[in-house]
């Protein structure tokens, strides 16, 4: 189960206190709002969590396939800076 902070704890508790008040026109207590969190928590925090893992591998990963690109050099291009300028004899 995802554990919240007792301050983020609070915060949800009173966050879905209100939405009853504003959104169901009743009133909901602060028990019965704890164990509607709890029941978020255990039941749909999970797939919410999968979720967010699942996107920082995607993130991950590309920024995985770009490191190339920022960090390239080329190779044996000590000549090349001779080549560029100078005329052959």
């Amino acid at each position: 189960m995802i554990e919240l902070t007792k301050d983020v704890r609070q915060q949800a508790v009173a966050s879905i206190e209100r939405y009853f008040l504003e959104n169901m026109d009743e009133k909901i207590g602060n028990i019965a709002a704890a164990g509607l969190l709890g029941f978020f928590l255990e039941e749909i925090g999970p797939a919410i969590y999968n979720q967010a893992v699942r996107d920082v591998q995607e993130r991950l990963r590309l920024r995985v396939e770009e490191v190339d690109l920022e960090v390239h050099e080329d190779e044996f291009a000590y000549w090349k800076k001779f080549d560029k300028g100078a005329k052959r004899r």
